[in-house]
């Protein structure tokens, strides 16, 4: 009797904290909702490691500070924004990071962190003041609908690539194997998928990873050797508050180094800000997670919970952290509130303890499920009108920028640098918001320096 009235008040509490019954949801959905985020996003746990061991970090405790930061960033949202998002240290960032800043631009990993702190205090500066409204208002919608668009095609083409159905070699992109084990079983994994999202399952995404993840057993793509064994976090003392912020101004103080400090700073802070608000924006149109006004519900909170976020990364040792586009596929199984967030949190806690648990389910299960979410995502694109060039060629370059460049704010910058030029061109001031101006300039330096 006890235990009944213990879920009934959690039930209670969910239902009220969340206001589930108000966005039409329940927690069947949310969970199930949350599980799909986890396992499509699982692989961050293993890839962003080995990018942060390549610019010379410390590798015994990074797989530790990665489930850190995605732990906090994720159960920020939950109890912050109350959005059905996830974060971690954003993949693009992340290869900048240790093969720019780190490397090339003469950076040890040390400043390169400090650096980081900087941009996310950058970027807690933006989300608290007006400039975050003004520029989310500055963007017209064309672009707005086409990063929806873009960033569909960019999931897709991830999708594609962990499946191994497309492959990049020198000289461009070409079918992958389609007789390899792992390729076939994407096929199966990518078939089940939309027949059971055309029948109508709503958790159509986690059957299929869960009935590809099984198949793949027989074949040998499902790794098993990890599961059931619990070890203790590796330390991350060799990584915890090691920012070198006089090593990042120099060894003879500001001096020659001021201009690369700023574009480093300015670069991470401009991706970070709009690698967030172009992937937000995106699923929420997905999910449609819209107030009363037409808004995205609880944006400002939403970009609070990411700045914080990256600022506390850097003090752990990791990179930018970002909203995950992989969200989408928790959004597309009916997630709509922070009760699918909690979930992935809670997931992410689980695989601290569990390091093998990443490695069960291939990435040929979870492929699929991005790919879907980019067939998806494409109906936006029908509200586009390519008749007139200065609103369709900027769309378009925010759309096709995306996945040839593999980075959301580049997409962006395309856009925006393009519509201010053609509107500029063809005399069309007043359909130009000064914030636009503003951020072509800034992408514009940025470009020119980097």
């Amino acid at each position: 009797m006890r235990n009944k009235e213990k879920r009934n008040r959690l039930r209670n509490f969910f239902e009220s904290f969340y206001q589930l019954s108000h966005f039409g949801t329940d927690i069947k959905t949310e969970i199930t909702a949350g599980i799909t985020t986890f396992l499509t996003m699982a692989y961050v746990l293993v890839v962003i490691p080995g990018f942060l061991a390549d610019a010379g970090m410390p590798p015994e405790g990074l797989y530790t500070s990665v489930c850190l930061i995605a732990i906090i960033g994720t159960f920020a949202h939950a109890f912050v924004s109350k959005l059905p998002l996830a974060t971690s240290p954003g993949l693009g960032l992340t290869i900048f990071f240790a093969y720019t800043v780190v490397g090339p631009m003469g950076y040890t990993w040390q400043q390169g962190l400090a650096a980081v702190t900087v941009s996310g205090m950058v970027f807690f500066i933006i989300s608290i003041t007006p400039a975050r409204a003004k520029i989310m208002n500055s963007l017209p919608q064309t672009i707005k609908i086409a990063i929806t668009g873009g960033i569909g095609l960019f999931i897709a083409l991830i999708g594609f690539q962990n499946a191994g159905i497309v492959v990049a070699e020198e000289g461009g992109m070409y079918f992958g194997n389609l007789g390899n084990p792992s390729v076939l079983l994407s096929i199966i994994g990518l078939f089940t998928t939309l027949l059971l999202m055309a029948k109508g399952f709503k958790a159509a995404l986690i059957l299929s990873i869960a009935f590809t993840t099984v198949i793949g057993i027989p074949l040998g793509v499902t790794d098993l050797s990890g599961i059931g064994f619990l070890s203790m976090p590796p330390s991350i003392g060799g990584t915890f508050f090691q920012q070198d912020f006089m090593g990042l101004l120099g060894n003879d103080g500001i001096g020659f180094a001021l201009l690369n400090i700023i574009m480093v700073i300015l670069t991470i802070s401009l991706v970070d800000l709009f690698d967030n608000i172009g992937t937000i924006l995106a699923v929420a149109d997905r999910g449609k997670l819209y107030n009363e006004n037409g808004e995205v519900r609880n944006m400002k909170k939403a970009l609070l919970c990411d700045s914080v976020s990256t600022t506390i990364s850097s003090f752990i040792g990791t990179t930018t952290t970002s909203t995950y586009l992989e969200c989408s596929a928790g959004i597309a199984s009916g997630g709509k509130t922070g009760l699918t967030a909690l979930t992935t949190g809670i997931l992410f806690v689980v695989a601290l303890f569990f390091s093998g648990i990443v490695g069960i389910i291939p990435g040929a299960a979870t492929a699929p499920a991005l790919i879907v979410i980019g067939i998806l995502m494409m109906n936006s694109l029908t509200k586009l009108d390519f008749s007139d060039i200065t609103e369709g060629a900027p769309a378009f370059f925010t759309i096709a920028l995306m996945p040839f460049t593999s980075s959301i704010a580049e997409g962006i910058a395309g856009g925006i640098i393009s519509y201010v030029i053609l509107k500029v061109a063809t005399r069309r001031f007043q359909e130009i918001n000064p914030v636009m101006v503003i951020l072509a300039i800034l992408f514009v330096i940025r470009f020119m320096t980097l």
